[in-house]
């Protein structure tokens, strides 16, 4: 049929561009034989630590499989390890590339001492993430729905007509779609948590030392931690990043497929005569819109990797590829509501979707998310871009110190939470208001429906800041330092722009898995209702808005132990490795990377499971309204930290790069307003690098693995026990 053939052909097309243009990236020449060298060990890093952690996650990914095989069904255990492996292998293929880019995009800049080259190649490398993560994810969708809708015939079976070995019965895809979604997920919480402590304990520990102790430059190659932060910018800040993304594309796509189930149910109990055709065309939509889109990426992402003469305004050449993959995703979007419900009368669709203009509904809810998405990445290019009045005021706080330029961060972080909230609400209740619950679902979709354009896009950033620390540490000109610094600056800005778009789709998925979720324990034929005053669901809702809290603290925990060590072996080594301040030996990298290796490794996997193991815990004990309330509370915490952490740490980051190209007059490198500038810094890494990236994937893990043992924990829970034996 030709919706699969689609399908498979968007999936197939991104893939082939990404191996293009990772062919055309490695053919590319290194450089000279030192910056060949860093290369190399950096690579050499950053395949140990990708290598050591995809074995931990393989026994945490089989584990949970056994489990999810056993509690629900085995079609969603399988699913599981495919999604596993479609998000692990993106996330390694990204980190490969990026490990190549980043001394070819030194290079070019180093022959052509132009911005507009520069940028190319740092783009190109970046695309090869963003179309691997549309392309796998794609893919993996294409294969459970070929694998167990269409050749099981799950897709045909709309009823609880799955009986697992505990005797439970479920609808059979909305299961498979589930574990499909939880595996993207547990990989994206593994690289995002473990990458986010690797690179920010090397980052703290070079700066801290190396910059305000020893004052010598960013990246210096006489800075023993020099390599491992360059590693952590690939193991974090690329194959992190890429599975973080990956996740939520999957996780909005998933929610409305799984919605659409639950609202078939709900028309049967009601009588509004729901059809068997509409809910096959309300499966196809978000997968051919989604494919419409990553089509439209390539062609955006094209417009840039083919240009004749780019630009030297990253900023303008990178935006440019997003809002052409954005526009032809809305345009085409309009196709594809035509032919999945032009067909169906008007008010079918209102009485059964609360569709309110017909087939346009559905487009106009993923158009609603398309723009809430654009403009909440405005918002955080607004208060992170040194070009913006927040940035530029920070910078100048840093001349009182370093006390009140953290303060200042911290005012401009907070203040940044209202208008993307007030955006992400206005988006729910008007996606709501024309296109019902499935509405708020496709806004979430459309938010991500061109995530290879702003993941090629974030990818960029930091290619480009390991592309500058290859040039320093190889000693090459002041002015190629100039132009990585240049792109790297803007891509601190398009990460917090990436993030927004991540923590707002999460919240939106967050709210259609919600849905799906009461209506996996709930009759059909009663009000969708969860009571927030009720005791159970309240006492919920306040302890699951502590966890995102807790989570976040032993994430900066885990950062500032691993730091620690960091700082304290720096130290070790410019006091008692003879000439190494001088230039005339070598510090000792191996040790550090095994420092960052062992900190993440180690750290990372109680904050991991906790998504995991809360909701489950608690569905056990408390019941089904008390994990309600904990996800809503969760949800709504999460958000605001999440956008506080990556903006702060964003302006922060941007400030300090405004004053070391001069912004603030009397100051620059070594000066007391640069080591209060390094300090704020220091302290937004953790922040907008591994907490804030974190939270959207906290959300959806739990709203994911209550939607799939909702069922299970409703009927079997420690509450229910008690109350029956005091009754």
């Amino acid at each position: 049929m030709l919706f699969v053939v689609v399908v498979f052909f968007a999936a197939a097309l991104a893939l082939a561009f990404a191996a293009f243009n990772f062919a055309a990236v490695k053919k590319m020449p290194e450089g000279t034989e030192r910056m060949s060298e860093i290369a190399a060990a950096i690579r050499v890093g950053a395949n140990a630590f990708i290598n050591y952690e995809y074995r931990i996650l393989a026994i945490v990914v089989a584990c949970i499989a056994v489990l999810m095989a056993i509690i629900t069904t085995w079609h969603a255990a399988v699913a599981l390890l495919i999604g596993a492996a479609m998000s692990a292998s993106a996330g390694f293929i990204g980190m490969k590339i990026a490990t190549y880019a980043n001394v070819r995009v030194s290079n070019r800049a180093r022959e052509s001492r132009s911005i507009g080259d520069t940028v190319k190649v740092a783009f190109r490398g970046g695309s090869v993430m963003g179309l691997c993560v549309g392309g796998c994810a794609l893919f993996g969708l294409f294969l459970v729905y070929i694998i167990f809708g269409l050749a099981l015939g799950q897709l045909e079976e709309v009823s609880g007509s799955y009986t697992n070995l505990l005797g439970l019965t479920f609808v059979p895809f909305p299961m498979t779609l589930s574990g499909y979604a939880l595996g993207c997920s547990l990989v994206a919480m593994f690289n995002r948590v473990g990458g986010g402590i690797y690179t920010k304990a090397a980052d703290m520990g070079a700066d801290l030392v190396g910059k305000t102790e020893a004052h010598i430059p960013e990246d210096d190659p006489r800075n023993p931690a020099t390599i491992a932060d360059n590693v952590g910018d690939n193991v974090g800040d690329v194959a992190g990043l890429g599975s973080d993304l990956l996740e939520s594309f999957v996780g909005a796509i998933a929610s409305g497929v799984i919605l659409s189930y639950h609202m078939f149910a709900k028309s049967l109990a009601e009588g509004t005569d729901m059809t068997e055709d509409l809910l096959q065309s309300l499966i196809r939509f978000p997968l051919l819109f989604v494919s419409i889109g990553l089509i439209a990426c390539c062609i955006g992402i094209a417009t840039l990797v083919f240009k004749g003469k780019p630009s030297n305004d990253p900023h303008r050449d990178l935006n440019g590829a997003t809002y052409v993959s954005a526009a032809l995703t809305m345009l085409l979007g309009i196709a594809v509501a035509y032919v999945c419900f032009h067909g169906y009368d008007k008010s079918l669709l209102t009485a059964c979707l609360g569709f309110k203009v017909g087939f346009f509904s559905p487009w106009i809810a993923a158009a609603i998310g398309i723009a809430a998405g654009i403009i909440i990445g405005a918002f955080a290019e607004y208060y992170t871009s040194d070009a913006y009045k927040p940035t530029q005021l920070l910078a100048q706080a840093s001349k009182e110190g370093a006390a009140l330029t953290i303060t200042q961060g911290l005012a401009l972080g907070m203040k940044s939470c209202m208008a993307p909230c007030i955006v992400l609400g206005a988006g729910i209740i008007c996606s709501y208001s024309i296109s019902g619950m499935y509405g708020v679902a496709m806004a979430a979709m459309g938010m991500l429906s061109f995530v290879s354009a702003t993941v090629s896009v974030d990818t960029y950033g930091p290619i480009s800041d390991n592309a500058g620390g290859i040039a320093e540490m190889s000693a090459l000109d002041p002015e190629v330092r100039e132009i990585t610094d240049t792109l790297d600056s803007v891509g601190n800005t398009t990460a917090a722009i990436g993030k927004g778009f991540a923590i707002g789709s999460g919240a939106l998925a967050a709210l259609a898995l919600m849905i799906s979720y009461l209506y996996s324990y709930n009759d059909f034929s009663t009000p969708l209702v969860l009571n927030i005053v009720d005791p159970m669901t309240l006492a919920g809702a306040i302890f699951g808005g502590a966890l995102p809290f807790l989570f976040s603290g032993m994430l900066i925990e885990a950062v500032a132990k691993a730091a620690r060590k960091m700082v304290e072996e720096v130290r070790r080594q410019f006091r008692e490795i003879p000439g190494l301040l001088e230039g005339k030996v070598l510090p000792d990298y191996k040790t550090c990377i095994e420092i960052s290796s062992k900190g993440a490794i180690g750290e990372m996997k109680v904050p991991s499971l906790l998504a995991v193991v809360v909701p489950v815990a608690c569905g056990f004990i408390f019941g089904p309204e008390f994990v309600g309330g904990v996800i809503i509370g969760s949800t709504v915490c999460a958000i605001m930290i999440a956008i506080f952490t990556g903006n702060a740490g964003g302006a922060w980051d941007n400030s300090k790069k405004s004053i070391e190209a001069g912004a603030v007059e009397g100051a620059g490198k070594g000066s007391p307003e640069h080591d209060a500038a390094v300090v704020g810094d220091t302290v937004g890494d953790p922040l907008k690098d591994t907490v804030g990236p974190c939270l959207d994937i906290f959300i959806k893990i739990m709203s994911t693995v209550a939607l799939v043992i909702g069922t299970v924990f409703a009927s079997h829970n420690l509450a229910n026990v008690l109350s029956g034996l005091l009754c």
